[in-house]
C-alpha cells in the first residue's frame, strides 16, 4: 500500500512556498468525524506551521463525503485560493462505498476542470476504521498535513501561472 513506509505528516518546510498571503478554504464531511477531525487538525496545523493564520482560514461543514463536492464548488467562489475537500469513506458491507468514493474523486475532479481554484483531495477510502485512524494522525501520519502543503503548492502554482497570463479554469 501506498502509505505503508511514509509518514503523511512528514515535510520539508524549505521546500514549501510561505502560506501566510494565501486564503484556504477547508470543507469537512461530519460523517465519520473522528477521522475527519483528526484530518482537519493536520491540515490546518500544518497550514499555520507554514505562515497561514486563522483569519485566512475559512472551514464549512458538510454532512457526508458526498456533499464535499457542492460544498466546495460553492467555498470555490468565497474568495480562497485554493480549497481542500475532507472526508472518510470506510468500506461497508454494499456497493454504497464504491458508488461513493467514484462520485466524490470524479466530482473532485470536475471542478478542478471547470475552475480556477484548485480542490485538494483529502478524502480517506480506507477498507476498514484502523486504516483511516492510521491515515489521520497515527501510524502513518496525517493525510490531512499531507493535504495541507499540496494546497500551499497549488495556491503558489495558481498565483504563478496568474503572473504568466496563464488561466487554468475554463
Amino acid at each position: 500500500m501506498a502509505t505503508e513506509n511514509k509518514n503523511l505528516s512528514n515535510y520539508d518546510k524549505a521546500t514549501i512556498p510561505n502560506a501566510k498571503n494565501f486564503r484556504f478554504g477547508i470543507v469537512v464531511s461530519e460523517w465519520n468525524d473522528t477521522i475527519t477531525e483528526g484530518l482537519y487538525n493536520g491540515a490546518v496545523d500544518a497550514l499555520k506551521d507554514c505562515g497561514a493564520s486563522d483569519e485566512r482560514i475559512t472551514r464549512w461543514n458538510v454532512p457526508g463525503s458526498y456533499e464535499l463536492i457542492y460544498g466546495c464548488k460553492k467555498m470555490q467562489s468565497n474568495n480562497v485560493d485554493v480549497v481542500i475537500a475532507i472526508g472518510s469513506v470506510i468500506q461497508g458491507e454494499t456497493k454504497h462505498f464504491d458508488f461513493v468514493c467514484d462520485g466524490v474523486t470524479q466530482g473532485i475532479k470536475d471542478l478542478n476542470v471547470l475552475s480556477d481554484i484548485p480542490v485538494i483531495f483529502c478524502v480517506l477510502t480506507d477498507n476498514n476504521m484502523q486504516q483511516s485512524i492510521d491515515r489521520s494522525g497515527g501510524k502513518h501520519g496525517n493525510k490531512g498535513t499531507e493535504a495541507a502543503i499540496s494546497a500551499i503548492k497549488m495556491a503558489q502554482l495558481r498565483k504563478d501561472c496568474r503572473g504568466y497570463g496563464i488561466s487554468i479554469g475554463y
